[in-house]
């Protein structure tokens, strides 16, 4: 009964709004062929991004070393945002 609460608290007042940041990131990273893979996950933190509550994220294995490269890339051009979104629905 909480989770359902939570998650639809969450989704009226923040996850539908982070939920379209990181959509449209994915977007945008699906234009070129080298950021499909990244676009993909992408949209799959956006459905995570709606619904949070109840659900658990698990980690992959290890992706080598251009896994490093691409997180950089990643917090470079999207991930302040998004970033930057998280703490505003935080605070409020």
């Amino acid at each position: 009964m909480l989770r359902a609460i939570g998650n639809v608290l969450w989704f009226l007042l923040a996850g539908l709004w982070l939920s379209l940041g990181y959509a449209i990131a994915g977007v945008v990273l699906c234009i070129t062929i080298i950021g499909i893979p990244f676009g993909v996950q992408a949209f799959k933190l956006a459905v995570f991004t709606l619904w949070p509550f109840g659900r658990s994220i698990v980690r992959a294995p290890d992706g080598g070393c251009l896994q490093i490269g691409f997180n950089v890339l990643w917090v470079v051009f999207f991930g302040w945002f998004l970033f930057l979104a998280h703490i505003t629905a935080g605070i409020f």
